[in-house]
């Protein structure tokens, strides 16, 4: 041999990095290359950066060193950089800085893709969840629970040492406004504990009331600001993670030693067709019967409109979601708890304090149970939770490389592209 052999001679036209290279291509991503400042120059194309990621989720390689490792030793990666070397920063740079905002527009370009060649319908969905750990310190909690019993703590002991002042130097405190020890914070609480000092300072007091308050002096203030900025990074949820504060304590499927035990977690919502994800959302809420609206606004705002038909099991069945379903205009093919029973029975599971939710189940019963509703319940197995099976367990995707619901979105949309392409090239 006497020249060395052009790379792409040695790949199949069929290959799925070629299917991904073609791809990637053929896309419209001038709103990436607007994240790069004027006049900048770039050592790597946005979209050779672009292939390297994608191809490397396809191939199971997270980690941007792995990436460049294969740069260097892998064929498939060689021939989509053309024998480029960027380095880990650069590729981890990209991911987490340039992607941001811009990875869902391009993967919503390959769905669309997807349905010109007629592999998917955007008019039938199948909807489900799974939690993924996210990349955060087990054992550091923050709850929800934990904050208001310590900011009731410091409420309950100020309100003991304004007594104790008070049946020692009544007089002097006798023209003071009432405190309502309920409604505290910092300020107050420095206020408060300036008055007892002061009216005590001449006072004999044991010396644990005076310790206290020079604890009090020097620390409550502080917690009540810290437990107060908590309560903001908190918002709705109960718990969060100290390494990653968009993450939630959740419990897991994936719990081998069952124990129970809690990690932190992001809850991923996808919808499906034919096993190609047509859209992805993230969300703090462990339970998946609240993620729905916010999910579907998302589907909405990329294809700009609704599905006509979604499929989901019972944990969406809430009077909420199939109201907004209704409102939507959607066929709601989805059950509700105590839908199994019901099919049992032959009789649908009344309440006598909802009577709305109980007209909304015989409504969905039986469309559930007409031929079409039938086809849909059994195509929702082979459909989605197939999906969530190649991601977790074939593509050992058990927990994120990044931290923050920012970077975790740019993440699953990389998988996400990186499944439909794969999906793609095994149908080609």
């Amino acid at each position: 041999m006497l020249f060395p052999p052009n790379l792409s001679e040695l790949i199949d036209d069929k290959h799925p990095v070629k299917i991904v290279s073609n791809i990637i291509d053929g896309l419209d991503i001038k709103n990436l290359i607007k994240t790069y400042k004027p006049g900048g120059t770039s050592s790597y194309h946005p979209k050779m950066l672009l292939k390297v990621l994608i191809y490397g989720y396809l191939s199971n390689i997270y980690s941007s060193r792995k990436m460049e490792q294969a740069l260097k030793e892998n064929i498939h990666f060689m021939w989509l950089s053309a024998m480029s070397r960027p380095d880990h920063n650069t590729l981890n740079r990209f991911r987490s800085e340039r992607l941001k905002g811009e990875v869902k527009a391009i993967f919503t370009q390959i769905v669309l893709l997807l349905e010109k060649e007629g592999l998917v319908s955007l008019e039938t969905t199948f909807v489900d969840g799974t939690k993924i750990e996210a990349n955060a310190n087990r054992y550091t909690f923050v709850w929800g629970r934990a904050i208001k019993k310590h900011q009731l703590r410091i409420a309950e002991q100020l309100e003991e040492l304004w007594n104790y002042a008070e049946s020692v130097a009544k007089e002097e405190l006798q023209n003071t406004e009432n405190i309502d020890f309920k409604e505290i914070d910092s300020e107050k609480v420095t206020q408060t504990i300036d008055k007892i000092n002061e009216v005590l300072k001449d006072k004999k007091i044991p010396s644990k009331v005076r310790q206290k308050l020079n604890y009090a002096n020097k620390n409550w203030a502080n917690n009540l600001d810290k437990y107060k900025k908590q309560q903001a990074i908190l918002q709705a949820r109960n718990s969060y993670s100290k390494t990653d504060t968009d993450a939630t304590f959740m419990r897991m499927k994936e719990d081998h030693m069952r124990n129970g035990q809690l990690k932190a977690a992001y809850n991923l919502q996808i919808s499906t067709n034919k096993q190609f994800i047509l859209h992805y959302s993230i969300h703090p809420n462990p339970t998946d019967t609240k993620t729905l609206e916010s999910h579907l606004k998302g589907f909405e705002d990329s294809y700009h409109k609704v599905p006509k038909e979604l499929v989901a099991d019972a944990g969406y069945g809430s009077e909420e979601n199939y109201n907004l379903l209704k409102n939507k205009k959607i066929k709601s093919y989805v059950k509700y708890n105590y839908f199994r029973k019901d099919q049992k029975s032959g009789q649908i599971t009344t309440s006598q304090n909802n009577p709305k939710l109980a007209k909304i189940r015989e409504r969905v019963f039986k469309l559930l149970n007409t031929k079409k509703g039938i086809k849909l319940r059994k195509q929702r197995c082979h459909d989605v939770e197939p999906v969530f099976a190649e991601l977790k367990h074939n593509k050992n995707f058990k927990r994120f490389m990044l931290r923050g619901k920012t970077k975790v979105e740019v993440e699953i949309g990389i998988l996400a592209i990186a499944h439909n392409l794969k999906k793609m090239a095994k149908a080609a």
